[in-house]
């Protein structure tokens, strides 16, 4: 992507005036998405993007810079201001000797999506269409979506790391609307991988339409969801978005400096039920935060932060990690050249339980089973949280019935953790996602093992 003489001379350039830490991150990213809805492709677009951005560290304070001229002259001017908004002044030229880090990408990819023509990648958005509303005479409106994307990326700092990869990313999602009497309902299916067009190898589009459509089919005769406190049974991969927001967040090192995280001082606390561990993992291959470097170059990490209802440790950006005398946990990460990194989740998720699915739906009289649940809003500094439940049912003497309308599940996440009653043994990553955070958007996985909280607020229409 660059010449290793002009990354070394434009850190030099950096620390010219004296900075305690300089970084160079550069990215070449490219991508192509088409968007077909109602029959008609609504979009079809391309584009690639490089640049570089620079970092400069003097004490507790960070210059930075960012620029798309990737010449050396134009990384040396992104350099001078970087750090001169970290210190002005004059000082000498530090020499920084690079050496490279060796980190294996997690995937292997078999077909860039770069080289697979517009026309081949429509015909998936017309057969999921097809295959849509197929399904039955109910689903009136179908909206199907591709998108993927490379991204190679080269770090370098003044501590003499350099490294690099290469992210391919490949994803595909329908969603659907049905109509009846009672109304409008909609169904949604995706599926996306950090490995190329062959994902549509391995996943029939036709098999993701027709499960979007008939989840919106199924609910068109489902009632309104209850109201009030009762136990609720979380499917396997669905409920990992609840643990990422609710409790993933609350445990990055930044929110926690910041005094924003219920987690803050709890190291060494017993803050789940003994059978819960909760992972963080970017190795995760194939799953969609899965990368061989974070965004500071540190090789990704697969990092344990609840160990059976004890919280073990933070997520770890570089220069936090710095200021308390240990390594990065690979979680740094940013969206892109034009950011600075912060700490961010990868893969996180609840890790496998003792019982058995069955057992767990037997063992619950009266309550919700929960297949997917959509977005939803979390407050860090206290853990509560209300999150959309876009497929559930009724438990009923044991047994999983009736389909209910979408509604609210309302918790606190530390609540939620410690009043988890029993746990799975049929582990399943959710969806793939993009977590926002400061205006940041990066790709993300979670999930969950089935699961049983005691309690938990439904928030329902039903009388």
């Amino acid at each position: 992507m660059i010449d290793e003489s002009v990354v070394t001379e434009t850190l030099a350039e950096a620390l010219k005036t004296g900075g305690d830490f300089a970084e160079v991150f550069v990215e070449d990213r490219q991508s192509s998405s088409a968007v077909l809805d109602d029959g008609k492709v609504e979009e079809l677009s391309s584009g690639r993007t490089r640049g570089a951005g620079i970092r400069v560290v003097v004490g507790d304070t960070t210059g930075f810079a960012h620029t798309s001229d990737l010449s050396p002259s134009g990384l040396a001017r992104a350099a001078r201001a970087a750090a001169a908004g970290a210190r002005g002044g004059s000082g000498t030229t530090n020499v920084v000797g690079l050496r490279q880090v060796q980190a294996a990408s997690p995937n292997k990819v078999g077909v860039l999506p770069e080289t697979v023509a517009k026309g081949t990648k429509v015909d998936l958005l017309n057969r999921a269409d097809d295959a849509a509303r197929a399904a039955g005479a109910a689903i009136t409106q179908v909206s199907a979506s591709y998108a993927d994307g490379r991204r190679r990326i080269l770090v370098a700092n003044s501590d003499g790391l350099l490294a690099s990869d290469d992210q391919v990313r490949t994803r595909f999602a329908v969603s659907c609307v049905a109509t009846a009497d009672t109304g409008m309902q909609t169904g949604y299916e995706s599926v996306g991988r950090p490995i190329g067009f062959e994902l549509f190898e391995e996943y029939e589009v036709d098999a993701l339409a027709q499960t979007a459509a008939n989840r919106a089919l199924t609910k068109l005769a489902a009632r309104p969801a209850p109201s009030g406190a009762m136990p609720v049974v979380i499917g396997p991969g669905g409920g990992g978005v609840l643990f990422h927001e609710a409790c993933g967040h609350g445990l990055e090192a930044d929110l926690v400096a910041k005094q924003a995280s219920v987690f803050r001082n709890r190291v060494g606390d017993q803050v789940a039920h003994s059978e819960v561990t909760l992972v963080d993992d970017g190795t995760m291959a194939r799953e969609w935060g899965a990368f061989a470097i974070d965004d500071e170059g540190r090789p990704a990490q697969r990092n344990v932060l609840i160990q059976d209802g004890i919280l073990t440790d933070y997520m770890w950006d570089l220069l936090r990690a710095r200021k308390e005398g240990r390594h990065s946990s690979g979680n740094g990460r940013r969206q892109s050249y034009r950011h600075l990194p912060m700490v961010r989740m990868t893969n996180t998720y609840l890790a496998n339980g003792s019982n058995t699915p069955a057992d767990i739906i037997a063992g619950t009289d009266k309550g919700v089973y929960v297949a997917h649940l959509g977005g939803g809003q979390v407050n860090t500094a206290t853990g509560d949280f209300v999150f959309g439940m876009t497929e559930a049912y009724l438990i009923e003497n044991g047994q999983i019935t009736e389909p209910i309308r979408e509604g609210n599940l309302i918790g606190n996440g530390p609540e939620v953790l410690m009043g988890i009653e029993a746990l799975g043994n049929d582990f399943a990553m959710g969806s793939p996602g993009t977590c926002g955070k400061d205006g940041q958007g990066v790709p993300v996985g979670d999930g969950t093992p089935t699961l049983r909280v005691a309690a938990m607020t439904i928030g329902g229409t039903a009388a």
